[in-house]
């Protein structure tokens, strides 16, 4: 049976770039972008065409930062999706690669930060397991400096786009894909967990905050409503544009009342 024709709608780098200057994004600012290619229609060029109008749209003098996580190099004995035998763990922790910003793969965030984390000129931050990769003058400056045992706290990259006045763009991606809620995790009373990895001199665990996104959807949409977000379409997508700021310290004041962990600690 043969496949059916694209639905469309078709859109092109210059569609997209388009779009998103209608939204808007603003040449020269720093734009924290969390993306679903599928989501923007029939996209000409997929998602080099998609990273080239985001270029497009932030221009010479603009930064554009993706999540690259890579949360599979983790403990065995935690996954689920899909689950190892336990009588592989202890292979698995002895030979898995320790983490290399240059080679290491991002993992569930999307084909649009895998393109920009193998991008020329792209810099990537230096956890493990929770990378930012940048592109743009201010790429250095964004991911320095991010600590082996801060996944998204005080010392990653989102305190420093914080700091830098840098927006959120929701290209397609819902509040659960939000980073930035995640800063504020660090911020109020949060349990500790102990995080498995490997590392460079073998198999470590690292104590970090322990981060959950259980809850960002209705956070999401009470910061929606409470915060002035920026909403239009661009190609097929719904998008959402506000600063990293504003949903920093709204998290703040709403996880403690609507899901306190302080107890777990």
């Amino acid at each position: 049976m043969p496949t059916p024709p694209p639905t469309g709608p078709l859109v092109t780098r210059d569609t997209l770039a388009t779009d998103l200057r209608a939204l808007g994004v603003e040449p020269g600012e720093i734009l924290l972008a969390h993306s679903s290619l599928s989501s923007l229609g029939w996209v000409c060029g997929g998602a080099v065409a998609a990273v080239q109008g985001l270029l497009d749209a932030l221009g010479p003098d603009g930064t554009l930062v993706v999540p690259t996580q890579s949360g599979d190099l983790s403990d065995p004995s935690h996954w689920g999706n899909p689950p190892v035998p336990r009588a592989w763990w202890d292979t698995i922790r002895a030979t898995m690669p320790a983490y290399d910003p240059l080679v290491t793969p991002s993992r569930g965030v999307g084909v649009i930060p895998e393109t920009v984390r193998t991008w020329p000129g792209a810099l990537r931050s230096a956890h493990p397991q929770t990378s930012f990769a940048a592109l743009g003058p201010r790429a250095a400056e964004v991911t320095e400096g991010h600590a082996r045992d801060c996944r998204l706290g005080e010392r990653s990259p989102l305190a420093r786009l914080e700091a830098l006045g840098a927006r959120v763009l929701l290209l397609g991606a819902g509040y659960d894909t939000c980073t930035s809620f995640h800063l504020a995790e660090y911020r109020i009373p949060a349990p500790r967990a102990g995080a498995g990895r490997p590392g460079p001199g073998g198999w470590e665990v690292v104590s970090e905050v322990s981060i959950d996104s259980d809850g960002f959807d209705e956070l999401g949409h009470d910061f929606e409503r409470d915060r002035p977000v920026v909403r239009a379409k661009v190609g097929a997508a719904d998008a959402r544009l506000f600063p990293v700021s504003d949903a920093v310290a709204y998290a703040e004041r709403w996880l403690p009342v609507h899901r306190s962990r302080a107890a777990e600690v």
